[in-house]
């Protein structure tokens, strides 16, 4: 196929993730609220950016990334190095999330919220840390042949445990950065590499020991996150929190000054744009010219694939600001004046079930779990149930924000659940769960779920928009967890003895 051809698909497919959140919009504005927003225009237009940007984007790591790092897993794997292989999944899992857009979209509305008391760079700089070293350790489990359980149910106790000390102003913060690292450049990188050494090494099973690693990645920037909070809020100077709201309800309409200013601004964002990217391309350079003393194949390939990567950033970007942000809180604004409450419920049920049912990652790994289970598992089942628990956990989470309640009581609640069902769940499932609730949250679903979120908390009197905005992505990675488990529980102790005794 040749590259046009290729790109028309990827777009296509970038256009299909979008489709549902579209569906959903207009019938809300056409139906329940009978009204075209404010800014219909600069919002289509920022939909079409965000489409254009991912579909270059996800072409530059087909063409650029993904080949040279399956080549260099398969390397190292080969050679049977386990501090090499250490070296490298972390150097794999900090250099990709680094560059996640969703991480990037948290990280910026995080900044602009707390008036810059939380440091967007920083953050997305602790939680590519956090998911670099946990990759490292899930590289040791899979070949160890450790089983996942254990790690999550300790790392669990211990996640809750930090929530419980935790100023409120950082734990929707933490859970939703937890959230979105594993997402469109993360969920191929690091499950190919799990699922590549679970079958390369005698005796392990890819479903038990190849997943994990997604999960593994979700779980301890929450704690890390979390402990910077502690950090920030006991330690640190910092505007207060009136001031925060104020800078974030002044920060939207900076666009004004001129086309020189305008032009200038462009560039300084592609230039952070190259700054995202480039530890990727300092990570794949390293290893394969200095470890591996391989020249690559196909530089020119390569390399312009690097360029669509970081020209498809931009574009996301953009059309984040001038799309998405406006809509989920132009939304959220919309719902909340309707005399009838029950229409915002709707509104996220809707949103997180069409939305997941159209997401490819979870697609991806729903046809790599039916393979590897062997006939255990089938993939339209497992989309459909995670679907609904990102349906009623964002649902939830809504709910938390109109209610008013504390999310730490609502999070520490939600794991204790996990906690509780990775202990009696059959242990085959218990990596695949845990890796469900980590790809749940598109690169364009995270965007206008957040914003959803901090357009409730303004809109509703008494919320903070930094203590009550976020935390509507934790939700949505915690149910789906629980539904497959619970689906699991019941064909395993009472479908299949049923058709036993029969």
């Amino acid at each position: 196929m040749n590259p046009l051809a290729e790109f028309y698909n990827t777009l296509q497919h970038a256009f299909r993730n979008l489709l549902p959140i579209v569906v959903v919009v207009v019938f809300f504005q056409a139906v329940v609220m009978r009204q075209v927003p404010d800014g219909l225009l600069p919002m289509a237009f920022g939909l079409l950016v965000v489409v254009f940007g991912v579909a270059l984007f996800l072409q530059g790591l087909e063409l650029g990334i993904f080949p040279i790092g399956k080549n260099l897993s398969n390397e190292f794997a080969k050679r049977g190095s386990l501090p090499l292989l250490m070296i490298f999944g972390f150097a794999l899992g900090f250099s990709a999330v680094v560059a996640e857009p969703a991480l990037i979209a948290v990280a910026t509305q995080a900044e602009t919220i707390s008036g810059g008391r939380i440091d967007g760079f920083t953050l997305r700089i602790l939680v590519a840390l956090s998911v670099g070293v946990v990759v490292a350790l899930g590289v040791v489990r899979t070949i160890l042949g450790q089983s996942l359980h254990w790690y999550m149910i300790g790392g669990y106790l211990l996640v809750v445990t930090v929530t419980f000390f935790a100023p409120e102003e950082i734990v929707g913060l933490a859970y939703d950065s937890g959230g979105v690292t594993t997402n469109i450049v993360t969920v191929p990188l690091i499950a190919s590499l799990g699922i590549g050494l679970a079958m390369s090494i005698r005796g392990r099973n890819p479903l038990a020991h190849g997943f994990g690693l997604v999960a593994l990645a979700v779980m301890v920037p929450m704690i890390s996150v979390q402990l910077y909070g502690v950090v920030v809020y006991s330690f640190g100077d910092g505007a207060p929190l009136e001031a925060a709201a104020a800078a974030a309800a002044s920060a939207a309409p900076a666009v004004e000054g001129g086309v020189g200013a305008f032009l200038m601004g462009m560039l300084t964002d592609l230039l952070g744009m190259f700054r995202d990217v480039l530890p990727i391309i300092g990570v794949v350079l390293f290893f394969q010219y200095v470890v591996i003393r391989k020249p690559l194949a196909h530089l020119h390939k390569v390399a312009g694939g690097f360029v669509l990567v970081i020209v498809g950033l931009y574009a996301f970007v953009v059309g984040l600001k001038l799309g998405l942000f406006p809509i989920g809180r132009s939304m959220a604004e919309q719902l909340i004046a309707l005399p009838n409450i029950l229409w915002v419920y709707l509104f996220a049920f809707s949103i997180g079930f069409a939305t997941t049912m159209a997401e490819p990652a979870l697609i991806a790994i729903g046809q790599k779990a039916e393979e590897a289970g062997k006939g255990k598992l089938d993939g339209n089942r497992i989309r459909l149930l995670v679907a609904l628990g990102v349906a009623v956990g964002i649902t939830v989470g809504v709910h938390r924000i109109i209610a008013g309640g504390s999310i730490h009581y609502y999070i520490m609640a939600g794991y204790a659940v996990v906690i509780l069902l990775t202990w009696v769940a059959p242990r085959y499932i218990v990596p695949l769960a845990f890796d469900l609730g980590g790809v749940t949250t598109s690169e364009v679903t995270v965007p206008l779920v957040t914003a959803l979120g901090i357009g409730l908390a303004t809109s509703i009197p008494g919320r903070s928009v930094l203590i009550d905005g976020f935390g509507l992505i934790a939700f949505a990675s915690i149910f789906p967890i629980i539904t497959v488990m619970l689906y699991a529980i019941v064909v395993e102790r009472v479908v299949q003895p049923e058709g036993a005794s029969t």
